[in-house]
């Protein structure tokens, strides 16, 4: 399947992409400290390799995530959930950081911290078995990994509430209508090549310009629109500096291919 980052986090290059794979399937791939530690690890390893043009997320097993690992958080303290909740606010803004498209292959159960992992990323991509939701509320609970800000993002705040307050999961269809999810897919196997497609396909861009890109819609997501404005334009006047868009309107005129060096 790859290499371990360890026995938690398997990570494998394909070509530009690369594959990291949540590997607890017997916890249905549950969040604990530990994973998410090797997760975060994996991501660091990804953004110091500049090889690397596109990052996949999948589970091992049926579950993308079914949620934090309930058995460890049962006994923690105030202070220790707390520092749990840290922990993981910390390793999904490494990810959603990522100067690379991020794509979630939402490969089953995607639950509470699975669902709030995948909504890390760029953009999430569903087998039809599917299911998310965050259902932390069944617990006495509330979502604590970014859930309450990202999904209000994601699906707009009527439905935010309706999956947050109800606990209730939904179904990968119902996902992609309210826009929580792009694209359904019939089986795993099919989302996961056709994910790692996508990352080829995006391999193939100019990395500098979707870097810049990534960071401007980012940023100028909570801005005022004229604040959004001025980044995109400055950013559209820095990639002009670039190689890349040397190279890129290059080959434009000449009818070729372009050869993007990242620079």
């Amino acid at each position: 399947m790859g290499s371990p980052v360890s026995d938690l986090v398997l990570a494998e290059r394909r070509g530009a992409v690369a594959l990291l794979t949540l590997n607890r399937p017997d916890a249905l791939n549950a969040l604990s400290g530990a994973l998410l530690e090797a997760f975060g690890e994996a991501v660091a390893s990804s953004r110091r390799d500049d090889t690397v043009r596109a990052l996949v997320v999948t589970g091992a097993g049926r579950a993308f995530a079914a949620g934090a690992d309930i058995a460890r958080m049962q006994p923690m303290s105030p202070l220790e959930g707390e520092a749990f909740s840290r922990l993981g606010h910390e390793t999904f803004a490494a990810l959603e950081a990522l100067p690379v498209p991020t794509l979630a292959a939402v490969n089953g159960f995607a639950l509470g911290g699975g669902c709030e992992l995948a909504l890390a990323c760029d953009f999430i991509w569903a087998a039809e078995k599917a299911r998310l939701g965050q259902p932390e509320v069944n617990l006495g609970l509330l979502p604590g990994f970014g859930g309450t800000s990202r999904l209000v993002r994601r699906v707009g705040p009527a439905w935010a509430k309706e999956l947050i307050l109800s606990g209730e999961p939904i179904t990968a269809d119902v996902a992609l209508r309210i826009g929580l999810v792009n694209r359904t897919f019939i089986d795993a196997e099919t989302l996961v090549d056709a994910a790692i497609g996508l990352g080829d396909t995006i391999a193939k861009k100019g990395p500098v310009a979707i870097a810049l890109a990534k960071r401007v819609m980012q940023e100028a997501q909570d801005a005022d629109v004229r604040v959004a404005h001025a980044l995109e334009q400055q950013a559209f006047g820095l990639s002009f500096a670039t190689e890349d868009r040397a190279e890129g309107m290059a080959a434009f005129l000449e009818k070729r291919d372009a050869r993007f060096g990242g620079r």
